[in-house]
């Protein structure tokens, strides 16, 4: 069986990370099982920790280590080699990142649930943009 490389967004993570009955749930069992590899960059994993630490999510300090120990053993890191430049059709410039990891690192797939980068699907052919229920359905075993 194959393991991909893939790229997931923030929400994507934080989903999966901290809502044991969400529907992305499942990606915890995929990583942990060697299905794919989540790749991370300095930037993707600073937004992580950021969002994690929103007060609407009431973590503690340690909470937050705990639950970013459930996926840091299976990151695969990278260094961005370019700068996160504007793409062009992308509203949010800070969601470029995802795009610039995920064409750098050679990812299998970038997962999102976001509009604006699933739209980009035709536009960036050197990177195979994802729905999370697409994704979950292309690697389902």
């Amino acid at each position: 069986m194959r393991t991909f490389r893939v790229v997931l967004d923030t929400n994507c993570l934080v989903s999966a990370l901290l809502f044991n009955k969400s529907r992305l749930s499942p990606l915890r069992k995929y990583w942990r099982t060697g299905r794919f590899i989540p790749l991370a960059c300095n930037e993707t994993a600073s937004e992580l920790i950021r969002v994690l630490a929103y007060p609407k999510f009431q973590l503690t300090e340690d909470e937050i280590k705990e639950i970013l120990g459930d996926i840091l053993p299976f990151l695969e890191t990278h260094e961005l080699q370019e700068n996160c430049a504007a793409i062009e059709g992308l509203r949010d410039v800070s969601d470029a990142v995802f795009i610039h990891l995920a064409r750098q690192s050679k990812a299998d797939f970038l997962v999102t649930g976001d509009a604006d980068i699933l739209a980009l699907q035709k536009s960036i052919p050197e990177v195979t943009i994802s729905s999370p229920a697409d994704f979950l359905n292309a690697i389902a075993d």
